[in-house]
């Protein structure tokens, strides 16, 4: 018989979504009623660090990006069932292939289609005041 216990400090990583605009980046980690997370955001890299879900587990992720990012104009809300962040790319211009700089296909990192908007999608009011919008909602 096979028993799969898991052990007391097991660290989680959680669901990470992800859409972009030319000079935006979305991430959306997926951790319910997380208090007071352990959020680090630098010009290539977010950690994020927090206790969370109905079974109050640890849930970890780091993600080293694609490109630099703006740390100096993040702005994240923690909402009851997630927290999400807008990081401004260092560069507006063409969109990036990929969120991590690792080619590699990880399985808690899906794309938030909700979010996303095409290259050659162009839409007047989504420039100017979207991001306030878009982080109120």
């Amino acid at each position: 018989i096979q028993r799969n216990y898991k052990m007391a400090g097991e660290v989680i990583t959680p669901g990470v979504l992800w859409a972009q605009r030319p000079g935006l980046i979305f991430v959306t980690i997926n951790v319910q009623d997380t208090d007071n997370p352990d959020i680090k955001v630098e010009k290539d890299t977010l950690h994020f660090k927090g206790v969370g879900g109905n079974d109050k587990k640890t849930y970890e992720v780091n993600l080293k990006f694609f490109n630099e990012i703006n740390p100096d104009t993040v702005k994240y809300a923690v909402r009851p069932r997630c927290i999400e962040f807008a990081l401004e790319k260092k560069e507006e211009g063409p969109y990036w292939s990929r969120l991590l700089e690792d080619k590699t296909k990880q399985h808690w990192l899906k794309v938030d289609f909700n979010k996303w908007k095409d290259e050659d999608d162009s839409d007047a009011e989504e420039q100017g005041g979207d991001l306030e919008d878009m982080m109120r909602n």
